[in-house]
């Protein structure tokens, strides 16, 4: 790598994860005005835990993040094995559209049109219309890392135990699963991630008594910023960070 190469990608890291080390390290701020230090503290994190509405929007998160990952694991996985183990078939570019579209729409088309639907079908906003908003986010991204997976593992192993008497579902819980589970847990945790972390879809279709923190965090900020709200940032950049690195290392110990 050259002196210029190195010196344009150290800028390019630079730029992008200067201002979340700024706001990490004025999370312990003890003045009053983020813009001023003084002195390390965590009176912050003390007033973050007895804020109940932001507590409550943290539950929200975390209870929506953990249904949606649960529901878009299992979409995921099944559209994978679907489009890696069952060949061509009848409508599998439609299908494949279906997975994949959301990936790649915008988050404000997708919010749009599931709210659209939702006000069609007389489906009252809440925690419900937010886990199926992004379940139907997550579920392409779970497919993505177990059909990567998929495509690496050996099928002798499946026709072995085909072979020896294993019936479809008996492969799949006894030897497929077993195999995908790294890429089954990464994938988990990738929703999970993009759950807790979205704001533009559930912005749409939350309701009364279902705010996320994003939706929280975003609202107050509009009315000016304190330390507070860098503290409740810096814990969701740490548990986003965590359930990233886990899922790389997921991916990666398997090869996945």
């Amino acid at each position: 790598m050259s002196g210029l190469t190195r010196t344009v990608l150290w800028l390019g890291l630079g730029f992008l994860y200067a201002p979340i080390l700024v706001l990490v390290v004025y999370s312990f701020n003890a003045s009053s005005l983020v813009t001023v230090w003084g002195g390390f503290s965590t009176r912050w994190y003390g007033a973050l835990f007895a804020d109940a509405p932001l507590i409550a929007a943290a539950w929200v998160s975390l209870r929506v993040a953990v249904l949606a990952s649960l529901v878009a694991t299992t979409l995921g996985t099944l559209a994978a094995l679907a489009l890696e183990r069952h060949g061509r078939f009848r409508g599998r570019a439609g299908f494949t559209a279906l997975i994949y579209g959301p990936m790649v729409m915008p988050e404000v088309m997708i919010g749009l049109s599931l709210l659209l639907l939702f006000i069609g079908v007389g489906l009252d906003r809440g925690v419900v219309t937010i886990v199926i908003a992004h379940a139907t986010f997550c579920t392409g991204f779970v497919a993505v890392v177990v059909s990567a997976r998929l495509r690496g593992l050996d099928r002798y192993l499946e026709e072995a135990a085909a072979d020896l008497g294993a019936g479809p579902l008996r492969v799949l819980g006894t030897v497929t699963l077993p195999l995908l589970a790294p890429a089954i847990a990464a994938g988990a945790l990738l929703a999970f991630t993009l759950s807790l972390d979205d704001l533009v879809i559930a912005s749409f279709v939350s309701g009364p008594g279902a705010t996320t923190l994003p939706m929280r965090l975003y609202s107050q900020v509009r009315l000016g910023v304190n330390p507070e709200i860098n503290a409740a940032s810096t814990l969701l950049v740490g548990l986003v960070s965590t359930a990233v690195l886990a899922a790389s290392w997921l991916t990666a110990r398997r090869g996945g």
